[in-house]
């Protein structure tokens, strides 16, 4: 059981770019496996940290590459929104505020990474906070979310109540409230990672 953390975490990893060809692809059955993979990735967040702890083994390692993962699939994910054909989410993500909010994403967690780096050639390991882990779960939920409307969206092309539920779906997805939860998703993820250089680092000694 002792390299199942570390695998799932690995795995995480090498189904990233996977999920990117299969979301920009821009199908709907694409799509549909793109997010098929990505809430599997998701789940495989909380089972890696929980088999760890409950065997016992935990290492510095799957305590450096885990957060590592997190950051990897869910850049890729924010990344992969960006360049969405117009047809999908790409008209929305014209808006000067997407390219920001990621941008503000992906330079914390550059900086946290850089950190962590640091920490591991200093000799001790700075362990996940909390609200790291609440930051990571409301990232998930978020892209998870756009990525079930996103799909929804295009049931426009069959007859009768599908074609209801993407029509919905396109609304809801277009609206201000997906770049205002952006935006709020973006904020959170500053913050916490702001904790990491305002306060004293909880740290494993090597």
């Amino acid at each position: 059981m002792k390299h199942v953390p570390n695998a799932l975490t690995i795995g995480r990893i090498i189904v990233t770019p996977i999920f990117f060809v299969l979301l920009l692809a821009g199908g709907f059955t694409s799509q549909l496996i793109a997010l098929a993979l990505f809430v599997i990735a998701a789940i495989s967040d909380y089972w890696d940290g929980k088999i760890a702890r409950k065997y016992g083994v935990g290492s510095r390692f799957g305590q450096f590459l885990d957060p590592l993962a997190d950051k990897v699939l869910v850049l890729g994910a924010f990344v992969a929104f960006l360049f969405l054909p117009p047809d999908s989410l790409g008209r929305v993500l014209k808006e000067p505020w997407w390219w920001i909010a990621v941008a503000v994403i992906a330079l914390r967690d550059l900086a946290v990474t850089l950190l962590r780096v640091w920490a591991e050639r200093a000799g001790f390991s700075i362990q996940t906070r909390y609200a790291a882990k609440v930051k990571t779960a409301v990232q998930l939920t978020f892209l998870i979310a756009v990525q079930v409307f996103l799909v929804a969206s295009k049931l426009t092309r069959f007859e009768g109540w599908p074609a209801e539920v993407g029509r919905f779906a396109g609304a809801a997805l277009y609206s201000p409230a997906t770049s205002i939860l952006l935006i709020i998703t973006a904020l959170l993820t500053v913050w916490t990672g702001a904790l990491y250089f305002i306060r004293r680092q909880p740290s494993t000694l090597s």
